[in-house]
């Protein structure tokens, strides 16, 4: 194996999720989360819904044990070139678009840990539950009114719930829930 390979991995791993990225965007842009739900649809705000489905598919990833440890890692790669890409087509350039993509992948982590501990309902560190998360992630602290923001962790736990009966092949392949 070549240096390169194990410092970057194999281009056909990685390709080998890509219909599960291409899926986790889709569902992301589903305009349900924007008609309904109120996300701005913004740069933002469809950062945060790609960064809500990909933080639900990890977890569900997660589950899978051992099974789903590449898959995660190698979806999360893709991740990372999509949003480098897209910050690079928004003019960031290459002396600052590794701080940027940090940056991202830290509000993906806060967002990972945060629905990790709600979407079953449960609160987090605040003593708060899903939808004060989603508040904070998806609407940076500006919901919609409650019922459009129960709406959307009703649609969030359905998609979870969702993602936690497929078979592990089939989520891989792409094949996700409806939103």
């Amino acid at each position: 194996m070549s240096i390169f390979r194990r410092l970057f991995g194999n281009p056909a791993d990685r390709a080998s999720v890509a219909p599960l990225y291409q899926a986790i965007v889709a569902s992301a842009r589903d305009p349900i989360w924007y008609r309904e739900g109120a996300v701005p649809d913004t740069i933002d705000g469809r950062f945060d819904m790609v960064a809500a489905i990909l933080s639900l598919v990890l977890i569900r990833l997660d589950a899978a044990g051992e099974a789903g440890r590449s898959p995660a890692a190698l979806v999360t790669e893709q991740f990372v070139d999509d949003m480098d890409g897209q910050l690079r087509e928004l003019g960031i350039g290459d002396v600052i678009v590794g701080k940027h993509v940090g940056k991202l992948m830290g509000a993906l982590g806060g967002r990972l840990d945060a629905y990790r501990r709600t979407i079953g309902g449960e609160g987090d560190a605040n003593g708060d539950g899903l939808e004060a998360a989603i508040a904070r992630n998806v609407y940076r602290d500006a919901p919609p009114p409650p019922e459009v923001l129960a709406s959307v962790a009703a649609r969030m736990r359905r998609f979870a719930a969702g993602l936690a009966a497929l078979p592990d092949a089939t989520l891989i392949e792409g094949r996700l829930p409806t939103p």
